[in-house]
């Protein structure tokens, strides 16, 4: 299953291709014939990541709301960043969406476009009421993104949590 937008593709990662995503860029990106510029693979990044590999190993079937979801630029096939739900919904019926750019693709309203296609194919599903998402005091321009979206602040102590 992709998303298509105006100017993206998005490609939820199968279980193997999330391993090559952690494991192996290059076999990645002939994969899926694309060019990978998005986020460095490491650090912080690369811990979330292999987290979220775990979870889609271990449910397979799930992988949906556990994989990262790339997003492809259609014109030149360059990934530009990524997106998740971070897991399953939860009992409120919520899921939570994360995200992120290559440095040289932001400002360009990629990921106002990406979140705005996945929250509507999540809230699509029969288990979702609500996307939620939790943003930093100062990321601002993830504040921007989610206020694009529709989304409302719902609670503030040491980040910011909002809610579609």
């Amino acid at each position: 299953m992709i998303l298509s937008t105006e100017r993206l593709e998005l490609v939820p990662l199968l279980p193997y291709q999330l391993r090559l995503w952690v494991e192996d860029i290059p076999k990645l990106e002939k994969d899926l014939k694309c060019s990978y510029q998005a986020e460095p693979m490491e650090g912080l990044f690369l811990e979330i990541v292999k987290g979220q590999l775990e979870k889609t190993e271990k449910n397979p079937n799930d992988f949906l709301w556990h994989s990262f979801w790339l997003l492809i630029r259609k014109s030149d096939r360059v990934v530009v960043g990524s997106a998740d739900f971070k897991d399953t919904p939860n009992t409120d019926q919520e899921v939570e969406i994360g995200y992120g750019l290559g440095k040289d693709f932001e400002r360009n309203g990629y990921m106002t476009e990406a979140v705005q296609a996945m929250c509507k194919w999540a809230l699509e599903q029969e288990n979702v009421s609500h996307v939620i998402a939790e943003t930093d005091i100062d990321g601002f321009a993830s504040q921007r993104i989610l206020k694009r979206c529709g989304f409302i602040e719902k609670g503030q102590e040491k980040t910011i949590w909002w809610q579609l």
